[in-house]
């Protein structure tokens, strides 16, 4: 047989080989963090459910999903084993960093602008700002067109196109 003939089956030979190593390679790291559990670890599970360790079995493992309330899982429906901060983070809400520096939000806008006098009214600045007219416009006049129409403009519809004429 001919090198250039075997080249692809050896190809293809090592691709297979290397997926199924890196797979068991992931297999092995979730199995370990499965091992790593004990009772009143905080723990993900693969739908998404964040639960206490209460009791390890065998092949099975007793979260405590709510106070007083037990679920018996598979070892394999496990995600991942938080650690103490990362859960309580998550589920509890509970930073252990007290000393956030981060500056407080205002109330409003006004604080952020450079003009001082941007919170008080126009009366108590000085200035003649002229007042906005927010009220309701009155109904047009009998002379006034309607609906954005000219004065001369019959309303559309009421008279027929030139090629209809008398047809209803």
């Amino acid at each position: 047989m001919n090198l250039v003939t075997l080249l692809p089956f050896i190809v293809l030979i090592g691709a297979m080989f290397l997926m199924t190593r890196s797979a068991k390679k992931k297999q092995q790291a979730a199995a370990q963090m499965r091992d790593h559990m004990s009772p009143g670890t905080g723990v993900r599970t693969i739908g998404g459910m964040y639960a206490t360790v209460k009791e390890i079995g065998e092949d099975t493992v007793t979260l405590e999903v709510a106070p007083g309330v037990h679920a018996v899982y598979a070892k394999n429906a496990i995600g991942a084993v938080l650690d103490d901060a990362e859960y309580n983070r998550i589920v509890h809400g509970i930073s252990d960093d007290l000393t956030i520096d981060t500056p407080a939000v205002p109330d409003d806008a006004s604080s952020l602008t450079l003009d001082k006098d941007a919170d008080k009214s126009a009366d108590e600045a000085g200035t003649d700002a002229p007042k906005l007219d927010l009220g309701k416009k009155d109904e047009p006049k009998a002379d006034e067109p309607k609906d954005g129409q000219a004065k001369n403009e019959e309303p559309k519809g009421d008279k027929p196109e030139d090629g209809e004429a008398g047809a209803k």
